[in-house]
């Protein structure tokens, strides 16, 4: 292969051994081609680059299917975004790699309580649970990421970003039923090489790079690369009269590579990276009218708690969201700290490349949380700080010949994950969530302390493979087969401490019921145990088929039958209408998936354009969703089944490399993501509260399901979006440039724009009225001069400063509160980048 491509052997001399191998992550299974990354930087490279790109097409080359190939020769869905295209467009996390690749969608609200979906699926939409996997995986330089969390942190000497879409399992370690991202890094080099990188904006933006990396013998060369960032806040909390939501990133990562034959090298990698912003606070967007009675609701009690506290006068500072002001009275805070170690193996024995990656990870979460939404001190406190650690171990044999190939492969995981929440009621928690005389008495909740404790154990062991078939020079049959064991256990302990301290017991006396305050606390916090256990085997296919119609026309088409493993509820369970615990909940079924896809790879105008086009069905048995009752409590959300979901689509991508002067892309997709069948979902605000009022004093129920009447705390909300997925989503962008001699430097001066839009999606795990997100579209802009060396550019981003919103949450205890979370208004500055 590489010899086809002489200026890809010599780098991938360069960079060693191990790189081709960290490439092969990206495994087969859905749809489209290179995302908008990628034509980015066809024309974001070196003049040289450029001139080597518009000879031979922009060449792409992955290795997908464990061996080097160009990305148009893969029947895979693989988006693949370099380094220099995430530093041009400003993408510098997980979080914003969604505005490049349509089918990708991220949502945060803290670093913990992070989605990351692909076509729709991937985690459950709302407060992140301990006890389930995700759909999505994260890995980084093969090394599996099983927190969420580290989609929010800045890329780190990053090389390149793959995106896979549909369920992956045969060809990787952990399997992950919605797709992957795998992220390597820049490697060791026996080239002596460095690189810096300074950017300033408004809101005080400071961000800075650097990587250096060559030999420390002939046989051992080393790399280390140190990236920080700072901004201030983007949301003013007049209470604390602070800018809250900050950015404030620091990461450091070191390798060292023993080569001491071309058979064989040794790369031993450690990471270490910080946060610690105040944030995540919200702002008030809106109120809706649920089922509670009118005195229950959120602009009634507001003025109740004003009444009971003359001269107060409570409001919010702006029902405008895009004022971006805030009141939120309990302390923030967002401590976030990531990193670990591993050793990759690669050695060529016999016919084949053997393969071990030995890694251990960690994750500390220490977050401070206003869970009330307001100013008013209901929720006086809200925590659950973290500690994870994980072990895995993964081995793999790999064989290429002229007819047959395959990978065969070994992986095992363990992980544990401690929590230690605390959950306590404010002053005005009695008024806020009381009735009668115990309303007008502050002291029956002021100081309620839930206490919990918690820890879950994670195993997990694989065998997987996957053979290809050339059976003609046009033909390939690829089957792929796992066989997969999960077990997890848990513990979860909450304690319950009134306002004086002491320890409260909500069970009563046989023949006695519990005194009304004490049956008033109860109502908000229940004393629970629990030990959930479950374990599990599974076993999976795939089955792919391609034929090269055409030298450049690719036609594939994929099943796959996966399946997402069980979870376990460990953030408390639900109660019964009775008020006693549901212990039935504390397991839920795994999924099980069957996708279909069928796709074609086209190249034209001398391979100088690409078109891609894909088109996928997902059925999804057993769906894990997050359900909530609405409670103030702990019990902020838990998991359970649902019945059927179906997501399908159309995605395409077309690239022009025009000439070396002029390039383009734009990229689509269409995604009809449903619940088939969910009986007994949680019921939207509008539908929450209570009894349920006659449809004509009830609020706009055209997205909101119908009501369950076997149990009004449940919706039947079958055939509504999932949420989180716009049905549209398009990016695009282009770049132009000259020839220039500036400062006695031959370059190029260039100006770039990029873009992308998304159509309305929905921001609760039942659709509401009161949670849909209205659609956007966002523009960059960047102009600059870049030489041999050196790139100097100036930025502006959202550059027509459109207000929209990234989040919206339902607040607790259903009052019709809607708190949300504003994107950036429009940013800009400048970059200087250095390397040789």
């Amino acid at each position: 292969m590489t010899a086809k491509y002489p200026s890809v052997r010599r780098r991938v001399q360069a960079t060693s051994l191990t790189l081709s191998f960290l490439l092969a992550c990206a495994a087969p299974s859905a749809a489209a081609a290179e995302t908008a990354a990628d034509e980015v930087d066809a024309a974001a490279a070196t003049t040289a680059d450029a001139a080597d790109q518009a000879s031979r097409g922009d060449i792409i080359i992955v290795t997908a299917r464990r061996r080097q190939e160009t990305a148009q020769e893969v029947p895979v869905a693989i988006s693949v975004i370099r380094g220099d295209s995430i530093e041009a467009t400003g993408n510098f996390n997980v979080v914003k790699l969604q505005q490049l690749a349509p089918t990708l969608q991220v949502y945060t609200s803290n670093p913990r309580n992070t989605s990351v979906n692909i076509r729709g699926l991937g985690v459950p939409f709302g407060l992140t649970s301990d006890g389930f996997e995700q759909g999505v995986g994260i890995y980084v330089d093969d090394v599996y990421n099983s927190r969420v969390a580290a989609a929010t942190f800045d890329f780190l000497d990053v090389d390149q970003v793959e995106v896979l879409r549909g369920p992956q399992g045969t060809l990787y370690g952990k399997n992950t039923t919605a797709g992957a991202i795998n992220i390597t890094t820049n490697q060791p080099t026996f080239d002596f090489e460095g690189r810096a990188e300074v950017s300033v904006g408004n809101l005080n933006y400071r961000q800075a790079k650097a990587a250096i990396s060559g030999p420390l013998t002939d046989k051992i060369a080393a790399r280390i690369a140190i990236a920080a960032t700072s901004r201030r806040g983007t949301l003013f909390n007049v209470t604390s009269d602070r800018w809250i939501n900050e950015q404030d990133n620091l990461g450091l990562r070191g390798q060292l590579l023993f080569q001491p034959n071309e058979d064989l090298s040794i790369t031993l990698a450690g990471d270490y990276s910080k946060q610690d912003p105040e944030g995540y606070g919200t702002t008030y967007v809106r109120v809706g009218r649920t089922q509670r009675v009118l005195t229950r609701q959120y602009d009634a009690l507001v003025a109740a708690v004003n009444l009971a506290n003359p001269g107060r006068n409570y409001a919010v500072p702006s029902t405008n969201p895009y004022d971006r002001l805030t009141d939120l009275d309990a302390s923030l805070n967002a401590g976030n700290k990531i990193g670990g170690a591993s050793v990759r193996v690669k050695w060529d024995v016999g016919p084949g490349t053997f393969t071990s990656i030995s890694a251990w990870r960690f994750w500390d979460w220490k977050p401070e949380n206003d869970r009330d939404f307001t100013g008013l001190s209901i929720v006086s406190k809200s925590q659950n700080p973290s500690q994870q650690d994980q072990y895995s171990q993964e081995f793999r044999y790999n064989y290429e010949g002229d007819k047959i190939d395959f990978v065969v492969g070994l992986f095992g995981f363990k992980q544990r994950i401690d929590t230690q929440g605390t959950e306590q009621q404010g002053a005005d928690a009695s008024k806020w969530s009381l009735t009668g005389v115990l309303a007008n008495d502050p002291s029956v909740l002021n100081g309620l302390t839930a206490t919990n404790t918690q820890y879950l154990k994670s195993t997990s062991a694989a065998l997987f493979g996957q053979l290809s078939w050339k059976v003609t020079d046009a033909l390939t049959i690829q089957p792929g087969v796992r066989v997969n064991y999960d077990k997890k256990s848990g513990f979860y302990q909450r304690i319950v401490t009134n306002g004086g301290g002491q320890v409260i017991n909500c069970t009563p006396a046989p023949g006695t019921s519990l005194p009304a305050v004490l049956a008033a606390q109860c109502g908000v916090y229940q004393p629970q145990e629990s030990a959930p256990s479950d374990s599990a085997w599974n076993f999976t296919y795939d089955f792919n088929v391609n034929y090269k119609v055409a030298p450049d026309i690719l036609a594939y088409a994929t099943y796959a039958k996966s399946f997402k493993t069980l979870g376990i509820n460990q953030n408390g369970l639900p109660l019964n209408s009775d008020n006693t615990v549901n212990y039935d909940a504390s397991t839920v079924k795994p999924e099980s998936i069957d996708h279909f896809e069928v796709g074609l790879k086209t190249q034209f105008f001398d391979r100088r354009a690409t078109f891609n086009l894909s088109a996928f069905r997902t059925d999804i048995k057993d769906f894990q969703a997050t359900v909530n009752g609405g409670q103030f409590g702990t019990v902020r959300g838990y998991l359970a089944n649902a019945d059927k979901v179906r997501t399908q689509g159309i995605e395409a991508d077309l690239k022009i490399v025009a000439s070396e002067r002029f390039t383009a892309y734009g990229n689509g997709a269409y995604t009809d993501a449903k619940y088939k069948k969910f009986t007994n979902a949680p019921c939207p605000p509008e539908l929450s509260g209570g009894t349920l009022q006659p449809p004509g004093a009830a609020p706009d129920y055209s997205n909101a399901g119908v009501p369950n009447t076997a149990s009004p705390r449940q919706c039947d909300i079958s055939g509504q979006r999932l949420p989180g997925v716009s049905k549209w989503a398009f990016s695009y962008g282009a770049e132009a440039n000259a020839p220039v001699t500036l400062l006695a430097k031959d370059g190029q001066v260039y100006l770039g724009v990029d873009g992308n839009y998304r159509s309305h999606w929905n921001s609760n795990a039942s659709p509401s009225a009161y949670t849909d997100v209205k659609g956007y579209a966002l523009t960059n802009f960047r102009v600059g001069f870049r030489g041999e060396g050196l790139d100097v550019f100036g930025w502006v981003r959202n550059a027509f400063d459109v207000n929209y919103i990234e989040l919206l949450q339902v607040a607790p205890g259903n009052t019709g509160l809607i708190a949300g979370q504003v994107g950036d208004a429009r940013t800009w500055g400048g970059t200087v980048k250095f390397s040789f």
